[in-house]
């Protein structure tokens, strides 16, 4: 609980810097996280334990640029909750990836509510009711990895990756993401009302929407500004 603690305390420190393009939570060692303790789901330390866990998984959603869980080896339980919590999951070819709470008489209560936003309910009812593990290339074809690299080059795809994210405007990447994450779930209409609305009144009114429509028609690199 005190590890959950110290990162929900990072993540809130990085998400205060406006120069932020992007956050990756990857892991030291064989293992991405394998859970939260067990034993600190006993009946008198569980309240606490929920209330420090939703926590994070709340400040990772709250990060206003994208979120990578970079995976490697085993990604199981509330590591597997911590990872689908982010934006995006990238993962080495041997990572593995499940929830095994029920074979100890749990249940995982974000899973329960984020997978079936991401797999549907039939493969999230299978994945939380059977406690199967399932491969990086599984996850990856049921549309919860995005990529999955060999494991030696599962770092050089990650930095290629925040490469690609870093060439763009902080401004404008927080911008894409809430245009994104804001319409999941809502009326075709409507969604398409807002977003336009994002684009029209917040976007175009940016500088840096600006220098980038500039630096295309004089062919350079764009200039951020960050406003």
């Amino acid at each position: 609980m005190a590890m959950m603690q110290e990162l929900t305390a990072i993540l809130a420190d990085l998400n205060a810097d406006a120069e932020l393009k992007c956050v990756v939570i990857a892991a030291q060692g064989a293992s991405w996280c394998a859970g939260v303790e067990v034993l600190d789901h006993k009946p008198d330390l569980a309240p606490d334990m929920i209330r420090i866990f939703d926590a994070l998984l709340k400040q990772i959603h709250a990060l206003s640029v994208p979120s990578i869980a970079a995976v490697n080896g085993a990604c199981l339980g509330g590591g597997m909750e911590v990872a689908i919590a982010c934006d995006m999951v990238v993962a080495a070819r041997s990572a593995v990836f499940g929830q095994p709470e029920i074979k100890l008489g749990f249940l995982p209560p974000y899973a329960a509510v984020r997978l079936p936003r991401l797999v549907g309910p039939s493969r999230a009812i299978e994945i939380c009711t059977t406690g199967k593990r399932y491969s990086a290339e599984s996850m990856q074809q049921m549309g919860v990895v995005c990529d999955v690299f060999d494991d030696d080059a599962l770092e050089k795809g990650v930095a290629n990756l925040t490469k690609e994210i870093q060439h763009a405007s902080p401004l404008i990447i927080r911008l894409n993401k809430k245009a994104v994450n804001q319409h999941v779930g809502m009326a075709i209409d409507d969604a398409m009302e807002s977003v336009n609305d994002i684009f029209l009144n917040q976007l175009m009114h940016t500088e840096d929407t600006l220098e980038g429509l500039k630096s295309f028609e004089e062919k350079r690199r764009p200039e951020w500004k960050n406003r």
